[in-house]
């Protein structure tokens, strides 16, 4: 691959929704959003939101919160962390995000349920529009010892 060639990951695949059920998660679940972000966003899949003028990726992005936020919290979810991104410190020296955001979910099934709320979904397109790459990592809280 060259420099201008690499695997962009914007929505879960099949198999990675499959494993992601299996997993038989109880409880809350966090999880760990990294984005980056399109220098213009591309509404080409939505047409339907499209701005009256360009706007760029993270402007996109913060639609999509607004449009979220009622969903997520019905849904018993909440944004925990909202926070910058950069380069790693430990990781790839040329990978960076641009958004760091963790949510909390009450459970699995909530989650499902609200990412597939009809709703929701209708303004999902602000996400893709937004997005250049991302990484989701579902998380469950292990018990510290004493």
């Amino acid at each position: 691959m060259t420099e201008f060639e690499f695997n962009r990951y914007i929505e879960p695949s099949q198999r990675a929704g499959m494993r992601f059920i299996q997993r038989g998660i109880e409880g809350s679940i966090i999880m760990l959003n990294l984005m980056r972000f399109r220098d213009v966003a591309d509404y080409t899949a939505n047409p339907e939101l499209t701005p009256e003028v360009p706007i760029n990726g993270a402007e996109a992005f913060n639609r999509y919160i607004e449009h979220t936020l009622p969903f997520l919290r019905e849904s018993g979810g909440e944004i925990m962390f909202l926070g910058d991104g950069g380069e790693f410190l430990i990781g790839p020296e040329d990978e960076r995000w641009d958004l760091v955001m963790m949510i909390r979910q009450s459970s699995a099934q909530s989650f499902l349920a609200f990412s597939s709320h009809q709703d929701y979904m209708a303004g999902i397109g602000h996400r893709t529009a937004a997005i250049e790459d991302s990484r989701l990592l579902p998380m469950t809280e292990l018990t510290i010892p004493n």
